[in-house]
């Protein structure tokens, strides 16, 4: 559990184990084995032709059981399979973790085995097969698992027939490639279970998508003794009566929007287990919540209890691991929980982001039995207590994100067990000890963000095997030379650094020849490669084309030259993330790989590109965000992006593009485009209001994607790395500023089209785009008035429309817009007086100079008579026909300064970006 890697390989051996015992605690008892029948052997061996043997299952315990099946006629004794001792029928087959690769279907010849009480196909890959629903025809099975399989579809009804069932393993079916999930069970699915399988004990959904709330019903299968229902996408309030079922020992249904507060437990409750995480449970944790004398394990993070911290707790006297990370409890000091140091059975203590201040007390040395402790995002000062060295145990030490100071502590380096170390985003100083070495255990190591005055720079140092290192804003000057012996880092980070040069020749060497046998074919996550903001310089090495695993490559704001390889397209298919903004490439882009690629992004911005944008990128259906501004690409506006089903973000800003922007020749095209940004290049014609009847996802409002914290799934601007997200970022002008985000939420939605050559109305159909936030359209060739449809973009926080030949009055609907923050229609034609009322009353006369007959109460030039109609300005001024006056636009950093940004920018932008991929979920068992 000490680090990412511990992370996903007890999330993968948790599924895999229940793959493996397809009837939970139970046994599979072998008694004589009888002959078996004939017909079945038939149907036996034709559904092991029906599968290829791949590497698509783990753990301990996968095997490739087929392939002891012989044509023979004691098929009772083949691997996997138990035969009835009296009739010589089939009755379990369990094929868990058995690398079956291949498509199932109704035909299957497994539904010949009509005597099957126990079925278990969990942790192979049915390649997107939906679940058969002749499984409903096997009316004797007592346990089902079709777990962590590749299935998808809806869940068959006909399972719910199974009225025999006692165990039910629906778990982690999700998308090999991006986490989605892949079954759903809609209403009313669940309602069904719950009425129909009434003899169940274990019931196992998670990542079901249900969308729905959980049924009073449950709370009548009185056996059950296990239930997950996590990341199942449910909402409303959870019955509490399921607390109370009598044999009730796990219950997990976090990461769902359910609401709810703890019931008052009885004291012979059963509860060992109680998962929580990322819910909207709430109150306070009382003493009234009763004492759950077998409670062992307890995890409420990412939920919104409140109140004292975790005073109520002490009465679990057989705890071992707790969670409640994440929580609004009121601000108390670290030394104050003193009953926390009376828990000697705790093996696992995680009290993250809880409000904690203070230094870390020397009774923490108390918990003998500990190996994972993670205290990080709080307030916690002064140095590292020397008791903490008493946790001979510890595996994991996550101290990051607080106010730690001092230097690395020497004896740090006999806590030998430590297989995980965060110290990151500290004010540690000092050198960091080549004693580190030592740890022999290490595979994860976070050090970023904290004052040290070098890093690990002696070639003699040897250290352990890692998976992950953090070194990002650790002054150093040239790659650690220990890089070199590194064969299994999965997440590089030396971002924001001084390193000059060229990159060593064994820096890419050993980093691709590792990701080229890295398998990573039964998951999702993405080797991670990040070296931006540093000063290297010379081109991207021929190494670069021995790419073969799915990686997340960032090599943005250096200074590397040249050309980008040929090659680069042919290793498309590997790459997820590619980001070399900020460098000086030069030349063409190369043409990608054709279908199947996993790309998701690809920035180029800021370099200097020219040539044509390749076509290819439309065969990239993954992707979400194109960015290619500041370049000198010369080409049409690539209507042909239209097609790709997912991307949100096209950003084309400041190169040579011209010509008309045509009518698009689907109705679907850039269906999902939330930003979209033409600024700064040659476009003519008339705006394209065609391409906003597809553009969907602008024409919701604004509260239909609204970011919450706690969002249940990965945002769209996200990619699930190796060791937690990797974020997309970009650079727009928004409100008058050029902004950068490092962060991008789902809320935000933008149109640029300022600094073109369009010319023409403002479209009335532009009012449609409900869910717009940003529109600029300035300094372009616009004539006619601003149409009054524009009041109806109830989401809009920044309006310009300056610099062009706009005629006639301010609409008066303007003034509903609530969330308007940014006016700018100067240098028009306009007439009449401004509307007053609400946010237009906060606009400065810079928003409206340049037009000589316009007047108001709040600009310069006033109105002749407050009662005259007309609204004729008191002095009449010359009018400036002249030739548009190019705005100044300030560059401000980070986007959040100027204090202009609602609900766009997420706080400490620039420092907590990088410490949430580096912690990701890798506190997780």
């Amino acid at each position: 559990m000490a680090s990412s890697s511990c992370f996903y390989m007890s999330i993968h051996f948790l599924f895999l184990y229940l793959s493996s015992q397809p009837i939970g605690a139970h046994n599979l008892s072998r008694s004589a084995k009888p002959l078996c029948l004939e017909d079945e052997m038939s149907a036996l061996l034709q559904f092991k032709e029906s599968y290829e043997i791949s590497t698509v299952s783990g753990g301990p315990l996968a095997r490739p059981k087929t392939l002891s099946w012989k044509n023979s006629r004691d098929c009772c004794s083949w691997d996997g399979i138990e035969c009835d001792e009296n009739t010589g029928h089939v009755i379990v087959l369990d094929l868990g973790s058995s690398f079956l690769y291949g498509s199932i279907d109704n035909n299957s010849t497994i539904f010949q085995l009509a005597h099957l009480e126990k079925l278990n196909l969990g942790d192979n890959h049915f390649k997107y097969s939906q679940i058969p629903s002749r499984v409903g025809d096997l009316s004797r099975l007592t346990h089902l698992n079709l777990s962590a399989s590749v299935f998808s579809g809806q869940v068959p009804s006909e399972i719910f027939k199974l009225t025999r069932l006692v165990y039910l393993n629906l778990y982690w079916n999700v998308d090999p490639h991006d986490g989605r999930h892949l079954l759903r069970m809609k209403a009313p699915g669940l309602r069904s279970l719950a009425q129909n399988l009434t003899s169940l004990e274990e019931l196992l959904l998670g990542d079901v998508d249900m969308s729905s709330q959980v049924p009073t019903t449950l709370a009548n299968l009185s056996s059950l003794r296990r239930l997950d229902m996590s990341y199942c996408d449910l909402h409303g309030v959870f019955p509490s009566a399921i607390f109370h079922l009598p044999k009730l020992r796990y219950l997990d249904v976090g990461q769902n929007e359910v609401t709810g507060r703890l019931p008052k437990f009885n004291s012979s409750s059963p509860l060992e287990e109680l998962r929580l995480t990322e819910t909207s449970f709430s109150g306070e944790l009382r003493a009234s919540n009763g004492i759950l004398p077998s409670l062992s394990y307890l995890d409420v993070s990412g939920c919104e209890f409140s109140g004292s911290i975790l005073t109520s707790l002490a009465n679990l006297s057989n705890l071992k691991d707790l969670d409640v990370s994440g929580n609004p409890f009121t601000a108390q000091s670290f030394s104050s929980i003193s009953w926390v140091w009376t828990k000697k059975k705790l093996t696992s203590l995680t009290l993250g982001s809880i409000n904690l201040y203070g230094e870390i007390p020397p009774s923490i040395g108390n918990l003998s039995q500990l190996d994972f402790l993670w205290l990080t995002d709080n307030q916690l000062s002064g140095a590292i207590p020397s008791q903490l060295m008493n946790l001979t145990r510890l595996t994991c030490l996550n101290l990051g994100s607080n106010r730690l100071l001092g230097s690395i502590p020497s004896w740090l380096m006999n806590m030998t067990q430590l297989v995980y170390l965060d110290l990151s985003v500290n004010k540690f100083h000092g050198e960091i000890p080549s004693s580190i070495s030592q740890l022999q255990n290490l595979e994860d190591l976070c050090l970023f963000e904290n004052n040290f005055s070098g890093c690990m720079s002696s070639a003699n140092l040897i250290i352990p095997q890692l998976n992950i290192l953090g070194l990002a804003s650790c002054n150093l000057s040239e790659f650690p030379a220990f890089l070199q012996n590194q064969e299994d880092i999965g997440w590089l980070d030396l971002s924001d650094n001084n390193i000059t040069g060229e990159v060593p020749f064994w820096v890419w060497d050993g980093r691709f020849k590792y990701m080229q046998h890295l398998n990573l074919s039964h998951n999702f996550l993405t080797v991670t490669y990040i070296v931006s903001n540093n000063n290297l310089t010379g081109a991207l090495p021929a190494w670069i084309c021995n790419l073969s695993s799915a990686i997340t490559l960032d090599l943005s704001f250096n200074n590397l030259t040249g050309v980008l390889p040929i090659c680069l397209g042919n290793i498309s298919k590997s790459l997820v993330v590619l980001n070399l903004k900020g460098n000086n490439f030069q030349g063409s882009i190369p043409e990608l790989s054709m279908r199947g690629t996993q790309l998701t992004m690809i920035d180029l911005s800021d370099n200097q590109l020219h040539g044509k944008l390749p076509r290819s990128l439309a065969d990239c259906e993954k992707l979400k965000f194109i960015n290619f501004a500041n370049n000198l690409i010369m080409d049409t506006f690539p209507s042909w992006l239209g097609s790709l089903p997912e991307l949100h973000i096209l950003i084309l800003r400041s190169n040579k593009f011209h010509g008309v922007i045509e009518r698009p020749k689907s109705s679907h095209a850039f269906l999902k485009v939330r930003i979209l940004d033409l600024s700064s290049n040659a476009f003519i014609g008339k705006l394209p209001v065609e391409f906003s009847w597809s553009w969907n996802a602008m024409k919701s409002e604004m509260q239909d994607f609204t970011y919450m914290s706690n969002n249940l799934s990965p945002p769209e601007f996200l990619v699930f790395s190796y060791y937690g997200y990797y974020e997309f970022s970009m650079t727009v002008i928004y409100k008058g500023l050029k902004l950068y985000y490092p962060k991008i939420v789902e809320a935000f939605t933008i149109i640029d089209l300022s600094s073109n050559l369009f010319k023409g109305e403002i479209p009335n159909a532009i009012g449609d785009l409900r869910g717009l936030q940003g529109l600029n359209l300035s300094n372009n060739l616009l004539t006619g008035h601003i149409p009054s449809s524009l009041g109806n973009l109830t989401a809009l926080e920044s309006l310009d429309l300056s610099q062009n030949k706009l005629t006639g009055q301010i609409p008066q609907k303007l003034i509903e817009l609530g969330f308007l923050s940014f006016l700018n229609v100067s240098y028009n034609n306009l007439t009449g007086s401004v509307p007053r009322g609400k946010q237009f009353d906060t606009f400065s006369d810079d928003s409206f100079e340049g037009n000589s007959r316009l007047c108001g109460e709040f600009i310069s030039t006033k109105c002749r008579d407050p009662a005259d109609k007309s609204g004729q300005p008191s002095t009449y001024q010359e009018e400036d026909l002249g030739s548009p006056i190019e705005l100044n636009w300030k560059i401000v950093l980070m986007g959040y300064g100027s204090g202009l940004v609602i609900g766009v920018v997420i706080g400490n932008a620039f420092i907590s970006w990088k410490h949430d991929w580096f912690e990701g979920n890798a506190k997780r068992r």
